[in-house]
């Protein structure tokens, strides 16, 4: 038995059967052993920042990590924009990454480089196969690593690792810590924060706290005590929809932020970490909480979040029967007609999202009132962008249909960010995916513009507008996407949009709606 098919056992054995690859001739006695293991599914894609996007929203949605295989450091280079997305949204990842022979570093060919140097910065564990023998041991620690709490793990297999005698492994099962006990000195001190300090106190909720379940108890406390909920700027994973409770977003402008915050006295953690600006402007602060404010944390990341909101409710006295709100009825509003606008798309899909959907949201401008009006939409999963790093839409939504594959996906997507991973629909239509991309073609990169008036200027010149705009040539999502093997059409009134969302998500399989706005 070899290194590789050492490595491929340890990750069966703890359950990770999912490899996003892109491999390269160091791991061809990887992918020779994969090819020994039908029971890993390993699904191509064809840049390596599909394949890590692809694992970040496969993790997403199954709490668990995915294997990535990437081509030595420029392959890893060509996944990192993805990589550290995942790391933002705090989920786990297994990335494998080949290498040259031990002995064929000195040599300095081609593609060697500095992996450690390259990883580092994206990862929150990286780890150098020593030799074949050390591959057990280095994977368990991997898989250990990305679980505990849920993070980045990178391991960089050589290729004489690979391909070297290791013999059969004893034992390959990891068995993981359970999550430690709520602190509940904590847990008083918030709940004595939100007693001396009634109707001014909020609370931001994340990963697990942000399930339907943990929601329903955040909720109680909300409703009891008066305590306001909220979301992070970029959301990892919510449930959202009918009947769950919906906290509010703090938006991205600092102004509009700073607003929604003023008067909070004090702002409590779960999961989350205290809100700023995502850049700096001449003249205004970067922290979003006004000053004065106190800032706690009743759990951090990787503690059982949805216990820790339970000790607080009984701590507070709050009974489990307390009713909560939660959204019914869609608002009453006319039925958009005529000329396609970013509005319209919103609340067509809203009104349209079939039970259970996953929403994978990287519209970034243009679907800005979808998030709202999710709340009123049928019960589904809600997923963005965590990083900043744009392009990770496509394949977040690739990763999160292998992860659940009897639910309707649903990408809504920037034509700009849609562009830095459109090779993610070869992917869809090859794995036969049931997703659904709804394309915000308004040919510009409207956030840009944004920042331009954020940072006072009012008025741009051509090189600044030809940096700014996609058009001359205009992208044409349609062509593009039956080049990759996905159905697609074009909308450019409400009436055709309508239609086409109608009938794609009455069917399987991979379709994308150029709306054109």
């Amino acid at each position: 038995m070899n290194g590789a098919d050492v490595l491929c056992d340890v990750l069966l054995a703890n359950d990770v059967n999912v490899c996003f690859a892109n491999p390269g001739t160091s791991e061809m006695h990887f992918v020779a052993a994969l090819d020994r293991k039908p029971e890993m599914r390993c699904v191509l894609g064809l840049f390596e920042g599909v394949v890590t996007g692809a694992a970040d929203g496969y993790a997403r949605m199954t709490d668990r990590p995915a294997a990535t295989l990437l081509h030595t450091g420029p392959g890893l280079a060509n996944g990192l924009a993805n990589i550290h997305n995942a790391r933002r949204a705090r989920v786990p990842m297994i990335n494998i990454v080949g290498d040259h022979a031990s002995y064929h570093l000195p040599l300095d060919a081609p593609l060697t480089s500095d992996i450690e140097g390259l990883a580092a910065p994206m990862s929150n564990w990286v780890h150098r196969i020593a030799g074949p023998a050390d591959i057990a041991p280095a994977a368990q620690e991997a898989f250990r690593a990305a679980l505990t709490p849920p993070a980045i793990a990178t391991l960089i297999l050589p290729a004489d690792a690979a391909w070297g005698e290791a013999g059969p492994v004893q034992s390959a099962k990891v068995e993981l810590a359970a999550p430690a006990a709520v602190d509940m000195s904590a847990v008083r001190k918030v709940a004595e924060a939100i007693r001396a300090a009634p109707g001014r106190v909020g609370m931001i909720v994340r990963g697990q706290a942000a399930r339907a379940d943990a929601l329903e108890i955040a909720g109680q406390i909300s409703a009891a005590l008066g305590v306001r909920l909220f979301s992070e700027v970029l959301i990892a994973r919510m449930q959202r929809g009918r009947g769950r409770v919906a906290p509010t977003r703090i938006p991205y402008p600092i102004d509009a932020a700073r607003a929604l915050l003023a008067d909070i006295d004090v702002l409590i953690l779960v999961g989350a970490r205290e809100p700023v600006a995502f850049f700096a402007y001449p003249g205004k602060p970067g922290r979003l909480v006004r000053e004065g404010s106190e800032v706690m944390t009743l759990a951090a990341h990787g503690e059982d979040l949805k216990a820790a909101l339970a000790a607080l409710r009984d701590e507070l006295g709050v009974k489990p029967s307390q009713l909560v709100s939660a959204a019914a009825a869609f608002p009453d509003e006319p039925t958009p007609r005529g000329k396609l606008t970013d509005d319209a798309i919103a609340v067509s899909v809203a009104r349209r999202l079939p039970e259970n959907a996953i929403v994978c949201d990287e519209a970034v401008t243009s679907a800005r009132r979808y998030f709202a009006l999710s709340a009123f939409a049928a019960p589904h999963d809600y997923m963005m962008g965590t990083g900043g790093s744009i392009g990770g839409g496509m394949p977040m939504a690739t990763g999160a249909a292998i992860a659940c594959p009897d639910r309707k996906v649903v990408n809504l997507e920037a034509d700009g960010s849609g562009m830095y991973t459109v090779q993610a629909l070869w992917t869809q239509a090859r794995e036969k995916l049931d997703v659904l991309t709804i394309v915000f073609s308004n040919r510009t990169y409207a956030i840009l513009h944004g920042e331009m008036r954020n940072v006072g200027v009012n008025a741009i010149g051509e090189n600044a507008r030809r940096m700014l705009d996609l058009d001359q040539p205009a992208l044409d999502w349609v062509s593009l996407a039956k080049g990759m093997g996905v159905e697609a059409a074009r909308a450019d009134t409400c009436e055709r949009f309508d239609a086409l969302l109608e009938s794609a998500l009455s069917r399987p399989g991979p379709f994308l709606i150029e709306a054109v706005i």
